[in-house]
């Protein structure tokens, strides 16, 4: 590779570096949420699909796909889909837009932005390659706030209002490698570093007293934990139809996060801060569930391509220390159906540029861990996407939205209708070519 290239490619890592650090560090200080529903007060958060805006357009599909165009780390074994000396960077925005809508006709609205994932990958030896990257596992935000209207309280203390609020994201660091053999198997693994931190807070607010003093309680978790994932694909070609099938499968150990949990009650007038109770333990009672997954595509080539996956997260039984947990609160076992297609009407079309688009449209049902007062916090929605080449090889811009709802009023829970907008820049090229000029 030039020495022209090797800069631009060293100043496009740095920059996507240099984001998501910016962007991680900004969360934490101060209210920039990965997401924002009243859902992620219980367990881990609100959880982050694998993969980037091209699975997100067709569903969330990615164990059953192999594509040489893109990094699909759905599945740790299908980053071998590759050219042999091709290097593969990808890095993605996440915008989202919530409506939420309860009972009694109480309303709310928000939109947030963050990084959604960064991924680099490399051949190592022939067959076999080499992937590293992070992207959210969970998100926490949620925020509530209500007036006392005992009208007996307010005129002897004055204006109390009672908010709760929570904060926070789990990151998961992803490395691994994945090697082909027998020409159609492939397998991979993956190590996963999960950290990050969660607060929710519960606190009582005299805005027109100086008598009583505001009332901060909550809970603070410090989390990291380490697991793997593990994946494999089978790849039937069909020569005399130019296709292929593809069957995947993926199984991810479950793990339970070490760190620690704090649990404080703190008092405050006039800036004066008393602590009540500040306890620190490293007993903690999270954990990452066992998952298991199964995928199949068919494609031809260079045209169209249709999938479904189904993935299963075994979190029944578990437990998770924290004040918003009581009567009425059971964690399941989630479930997850996604199917998917792309469609491109002719890739080398030289004249057309639209004709070069690559297509894609899915839809996606959730069954979620949470079942409150008997009745599971399902959701389902539809995506439709597109990737916009750019410049030579396989460069790209992709882009998905996912257009969904979570929640039901009949259940009498609170129902979330949300628009999220992706996109994703796909990095491409060729190391190790010796050119004749330079």
């Amino acid at each position: 590779m030039s020495r022209k290239k090797y800069s631009v490619v060293r100043v496009l890592l740095c920059l996507a570096a240099l984001l998501f650090s910016v962007t991680i560090s900004r969360a934490q200080r101060t209210d920039a949420l990965g997401t924002y529903t009243p859902y992620s007060m219980f367990g881990l958060g609100q959880m982050v699909f694998d993969g980037s805006s091209y699975n997100m357009s067709m569903g969330g599909i990615g164990v059953g796909i192999r594509d040489n165009r893109f990094i699909n780390y759905a599945n740790p074994a299908s980053i071998t889909a590759r050219d042999t000396l091709a290097f593969m960077l990808d890095f993605g925005l996440v915008q989202k837009n919530i409506y939420g809508r309860d009972k009694n006709g109480n309303t709310s609205a928000y939109n947030v932005c963050n990084m959604q994932n960064f991924a680099f990958t490399v051949p190592i030896y022939k067959k076999s390659a080499f992937i590293i990257g992070i992207q959210p596992y969970s998100n926490v935000g949620y925020k509530f706030l209500s007036t006392e209207t005992d009208k007996e309280l307010v005129s002897e203390i004055g204006d109390i209002k009672y908010q709760k609020y929570g904060t926070g994201s789990i990151y998961q660091l992803f490395f691994g490698a994945a090697l082909t053999f027998a020409k159609y198997f492939t397998v991979g693994a993956q190590g996963l570093y999960y950290f990050g931190y969660i607060d929710r807070h519960s606190d009582i607010l005299f805005n027109s007293s100086s008598s009583y003093k505001t009332v901060n309680t909550g809970w603070s978790y410090k989390v990291g934990a380490f697991t793997g994932k593990f994946g494999i694909q089978y790849e039937q070609p069909f020569p005399s139809v130019n296709s292929e099938l593809v069957i995947g499968a993926t199984y991810k150990i479950g793990t339970r996060m070490n760190g620690y949990q704090t649990r404080y009650a703190m008092t405050s007038i006039n800036s004066n801060v008393d602590t009540v109770m500040y306890q620190q333990r490293d007993d903690l009672k999270l954990r990452v569930a066992e998952e298991f997954g199964v995928g199949i595509s068919y494609r031809v080539k260079d045209k169209w391509m249709v999938g479904v996956d189904y993935i299963q997260q075994n979190w029944r039984g578990s437990s998770f220390t924290g004040f918003e947990d009581g009567a009425g609160i059971e964690y399941v076992n989630a479930r997850y159906y996604k199917a998917g297609f792309e469609y491109v009407p002719n890739r080398y079309d030289i004249r057309h540029y639209m004709n070069r688009v690559t297509y894609r449209a899915g839809l996606f049902f959730e069954e979620s861990y949470l079942r409150l007062n008997g009745s599971r916090v399902n959701a389902a929605g539809i995506t439709i996407g597109a990737t916009f080449p750019v410049l030579r090889l396989y460069n790209g811009i992709t882009v998905a939205i996912n257009m969904g709802q979570r929640g039901s009023l009949r259940k009498e829970q609170v129902r979330e209708r949300y628009i999220n907008f992706m996109v994703n820049f796909n990095l491409h090229d060729i190391w190790f070519v010796k050119y004749r000029y330079d």
